[in-house]
């Protein structure tokens, strides 16, 4: 392919020409990947594929910087927070990464501005609340509820 397009002859017709010859001369036959899907046909456009591709066929993995790190921990905390069994739980989970997230500030990290602040713990809990399924308790039949006793004013107004 070092070879100059003439003057003259349309660029389609010269690199027509070209893959003609390739063609003929069997520079085509097996290459590598004849007859495969391509790999990621379907998913959204990626800068990074090539770097992603080479981290995965080398079994390399790349640490995300300190802000990255801190923002995707305190996405998790939230999810584990809405999958908590107690609300005592939930408010430990959310305390744990509140202090992460303070000290994230405090400190100098590398990465991108940390934009994070910590979370407030009563609407985290709030939020965990309204998800969790309504109990409401049985009512028991008439005869077993305990009679009310009637208040003192009653009882004092009675006895005069």
């Amino acid at each position: 392919m070092t070879e100059r397009k003439p003057p003259g002859v349309s660029f389609e017709t010269w690199v027509d020409r070209q893959i003609r010859e390739a063609t003929e001369r069997g520079l085509f036959d097996n290459l590598p990947g004849a007859g495969k899907p391509l790999p990621d046909r379907g998913k959204p456009y990626d800068e990074m594929w090539w770097v992603k591709q080479k981290l995965r066929e080398e079994n390399l993995s790349m640490p995300l910087p300190g802000t990255l790190a801190l923002r995707k921990e305190a996405e998790e905390a939230l999810a584990e927070a809405q999958g908590a069994r107690s609300e005592a739980e939930v408010r430990e989970i959310v305390a744990d990464i509140n202090e992460k997230i303070v000290e994230g500030i405090r400190k100098a990290m590398s990465g991108p501005p940390l934009n994070l602040a910590p979370f407030d713990v009563e609407r985290v809990v709030r939020e965990w609340r309204e998800r969790q399924p309504a109990e409401t308790p049985p009512v028991p039949p008439a005869e077993t509820r305990p009679k009310r006793e009637r208040s003192w004013f009653r009882r004092w107004r009675r006895s005069s």
